[in-house]
């Protein structure tokens, strides 16, 4: 046994090194990726930035056959695929929405190519009978649930798709399943295991501790002033999250119109625009990202020296993953809230319609219905372009009520709604190599693109691959619109499948109608969600107002670790240091500090000064609340 670990150890070693270039795993991976190799089913909390992925992808290396990936966030999954795909790792998707025909490429590549590894499944395609009926030929060799939460009902971001999981391993049930999540409080931790049948319960945790980031919380009237002053201190770049998109695009002029490299970003912007300003802000050009949530999956940017929030987060599990995503190069970084009184009376607003009533989530699907023309009995799998700020108006309901009304019917398992489904257009050819040739000798002025296709990408006979046109004219000397025109062309003559990009909302149909009156909503189950998200928000309440407990140490309890110790470095602890030297000469050492400042002595010069006479912590912590208050 020992002797086989230790196998199994080094050659863990052998593919990071391999495919990823590391010497060595971060703390605890390799003790997950060796529970995975033993066969034993195992959740792994990780926090956000804490290299998940790797701790299914080198076991599924390892072992051969096929690792099925299951995750709710399809730009992530393209994004794996593609990094995957760069190191010569055979990987593919499946998710609500494809074609037809880009779906049963997918499946043909996973069954009949033996060197395929990885497989990304979308929670909703469980479901589907074609899915299952191919499922069982598939050589699966492991199981990873991503963002394994959802799983629970005690969880902030529950989908029912999920549970369908616990249905799939029965065909598989010695494969083991390795489920991910970086957040998860332990009434999920235990929910999870049971939900996915884990034969004993297994679990590896890395505490969620932070100790290079420091949390603040500051209630501020004036909250673009504050955010440009902690911009100026802080130097590097950094995210602002904010609520809506229209802000998103306020904020980032607010910024510039100060001097401050900044743009903004969120789902609504098209793919390409998406792209090109996550790659100028990644790679420094942008010093600031203005963005909803929908900025940050994913995006593995290390020297995030700041996160600011300027509108509350619905839930501490989203702003803990948020605030994550500063420091992840263990260097010093900030997360820092601002939040007024009208933002807690807000958040409260909102909530009233996060739930709305039962009748309203039927009126919302018979408009759908009705406005796609899905006659009762069909629309199974039908796929529309969506609106949804045209749909809400039709219902007259806020955008907030009409997107919560989607969610239970999404997790009702009737419909789903999909942003920017392909990021990128898409081609494969349908004709083999000889064959495209003949064609290409009958119509030569088809020759060129062809050509440069094939010599462009790889993969194109076996595969649906993404391809950029207008990176095709230039190489051609044409125009974007002349490369569209011909493959749209070469499309209907069968040449080819071709899939223009894409970035309009799409509406997935995910069963036939039924009349709205039979939909049926389990009404403990609604009444258990909401008790639950109101205790959530109760959670996000107390953790701006609470003064007097350090900002770290309450988040880690809020996701069960109640022995850490205080951060010191806080706003609640530094006003703790404050108060306890303020008890006894504070007024001293900061008039003194302001008269040697006033002779023109330097930070150290004042320090070296008054150490004489006082204890030095005491002499740093008056100093930083004078600088906090720009009065140094």
């Amino acid at each position: 046994m020992v002797e086989r670990t230790e196998f199994l150890r080094q050659r863990s070693r052998a593919v990071l090194k391999q495919f990823w270039g590391y010497d060595a795993f971060r703390p605890l991976q390799e003790d997950i990726i060796l529970s995975v190799l033993e066969n034993r089913d195992t959740l792994a909390l990780l926090p956000t930035g804490g290299g998940k992925s790797i701790c299914f992808q080198v076991p599924a290396l390892v072992k051969g056959g096929l690792c099925i990936v299951i995750s709710p966030l399809i730009a992530l999954m393209k994004d794996q695929v593609e990094h995957l795909r760069a190191r010569g790792i055979k990987a593919g998707a499946i998710y609500s929405g494809m074609r037809v025909s880009e779906i049963q490429s997918m499946v043909d590549n996973v069954l009949f190519d033996p060197e395929y590894r990885f497989l990304y499944v979308s929670p909703e395609r469980l479901q589907t009978e074609s899915f299952k009926a191919n499922f069982e030929r598939m050589p699966v060799s492991m199981i990873a649930v991503d963002e394994a939460h959802c799983i629970s009902q005690w969880g902030y971001d529950f989908r029912p798709p999920y549970l369908e999981i616990a249905q799939i391993r029965k065909v598989f049930p010695q494969v083991p399943v390795l489920a991910l999540t970086a957040t998860a409080t332990p009434e999920v931790v235990k929910d999870i295991q049971f939900r996915l049948e884990f034969k004993t319960e297994n679990v590896f945790q890395k505490s969620f501790k932070r100790s290079n980031l420091t949390y603040f919380v500051v209630n501020e009237e004036d909250k673009n002033s504050r955010m440009l002053r902690i911009m100026n201190r802080y130097p590097g770049s950094g995210i602002v999250y904010v609520r809506n998109r229209k802000k998103t695009a306020e904020t980032a002029e607010f910024l510039r119109n100060n001097g401050i490299s900044a743009d903004y970003y969120h789902a609504g912007l098209e793919p390409r625009e998406r792209d090109r300003k996550q790659q100028s802000w990644m790679k420094g050009e942008t010093r600031v990202m203005v963005s909803t949530n929908a900025f940050g999956m994913g995006i593995d940017k290390p020297d995030v020296r700041f996160v600011v929030h300027i509108d509350l987060p619905d839930t501490l599990e989203a702003y803990f993953q948020e605030a994550g995503r500063a420091g992840r190069d263990e260097q010093p970084a900030v997360a820092i809230l601002l939040y007024d009184n009208y933002d807690v009376a807000q958040l409260k607003r909102n909530f009233t319609f996060t739930f709305p009533t039962l009748d309203r989530v039927r009126e919302v699907y018979r408009e759908l219905c009705q406005f796609f023309h899905i006659e009762n009995g069909t629309g199974q799998n039908k796929v529309f372009p969506f609106s949804m700020e045209e749909h809400a108006r039709n219902v007259n309901m806020n955008a907030t009520q009409y997107f919560n009304a989607l969610k239970l019917l999404n997790n009702i398992g009737v419909i789903l709604v999909s942003e920017h489904l392909r990021e990128k257009s898409q081609l494969q050819f349908r004709l083999n190599g000889d064959q495209l040739l003949k064609y290409q000798k009958e119509k030569p002025e088809y020759e060129p693109i062809i050509t440069l296709i094939l010599r462009s990408y790889t993969g194109v006979f076996t595969q649906f691959t993404d391809i950029d046109e207008q990176l095709l004219a230039t190489r051609l000397g044409t125009t974007e619109q002349s490369v569209v025109e011909q493959l749209k062309q070469l499309r209907s003559e069968k040449i080819l499948s071709y899939q223009p990009q894409s970035h309009i909302p799409l509406l997935v149909f995910l069963k036939d109608r039924i009349d709205e009156k039979y939909l049926y909503f389990d009404k403990k189950i609604y009444d258990f969600r909401k008790e639950k998200a109101e205790e959530r928000l109760a959670a996000v309440e107390n953790y701006v107002k609470t003064d007097n407990v350090c900002r770290s140490q309450l988040l880690l309890q809020y996701f069960g670790e109640w022995t850490s110790t205080p951060c010191g470095e806080c706003d609640v602890c530094r006003r703790n240091q404050i108060h306890r030297v303020r008890n006894k000469d504070f007024e001293l050492i900061s008039n003194e500090i302001k008269a040697l400042r006033q002779q023109g002595k330097t930070g150290k010069e004042i320090l070296s000064e008054l150490s004489k006479k006082h204890e030095e912590p005491q002499i740093v912590e008056v100093m930083r609340w004078l600088a906090d208050r720009e009065t140094l």
